[in-house]
């Protein structure tokens, strides 16, 4: 069967899956949805009704979710993503958390906020949420292995950690004290898997809200 990911090129949560397909080096056939055109978003909530992106079909299983996806690939391709070790595993699946949680899913809050008509901001949710990322970066300082979130090897976690990093640091900027933090994201940008991801991008960079 052919894998088909329904996605956007500069969605961050896709380009947290889009790595790990290249990682894997997993043939798929790329749909991309554009939520804005009616013909599209129907097609799209006929595969899954959540209406959300990323969506990985195989036949006539279908996955959301970003976490769920990689773990789906990464039974596909054994030795791949999640390390065999089942404490490093567990300690990779965290470190995913992680990046999702306290450093992605804030960045959007600070973006998604520049998208709202100018009596909707939410200027204390920006501000806690600017606040959360800085913590983030600060525990990731304390904690970053190298070259990789988990040492040598590519994983789930720097798969969530490029479009996280590379999001956040627009949208709140590195401090003098995150240097090791600053210092990862450019390793990530260079990753074939990422630096490819960011090329497919590019066209779309302009959509971004300043």
């Amino acid at each position: 069967m052919t894998l088909k990911l329904y996605y956007h090129p500069l969605s961050s949560f896709c380009h947290k899956v889009l790595i790990a397909l290249y990682e894997c080096g997993a043939p798929f056939e790329p749909v991309l949805v554009n939520l804005g055109d009616p013909q599209s978003r129907g097609d799209f909530l006929k595969v899954w009704a959540g209406g959300k992106f990323p969506v990985l079909t195989d036949g006539d299983q279908v996955m959301p979710e970003s976490t769920i996806i990689i773990e789906y690939l990464a039974q596909r391709f054994p030795g791949k993503l999640i390390p065999a070790d089942p404490g490093l595993a567990l300690q990779t699946r965290l470190r995913d958390r992680f990046f999702d949680f306290y450093i992605h899913l804030h960045m959007q809050k600070i973006i998604g906020d520049r998208m709202r008509p100018a009596d909707q901001h939410d200027p204390y949710g920006v501000e806690d949420a600017r606040r959360q990322i800085r913590n983030a970066y600060d525990m990731l300082e304390k904690d970053l292995a190298s070259p990789w979130a988990m040492g040598a090897d590519f994983t789930l976690a720097d798969c969530a950690a490029a479009p996280a990093l590379f999001y956040a640091s627009m949208a709140e900027p590195f401090g003098p004290g995150h240097t090791r933090a600053a210092a990862y994201l450019e390793r990530l940008k260079t990753r074939p898997s990422y630096a490819r991801t960011l090329k497919e991008a590019e066209p779309y960079f302009h959509m971004i809200p300043k």
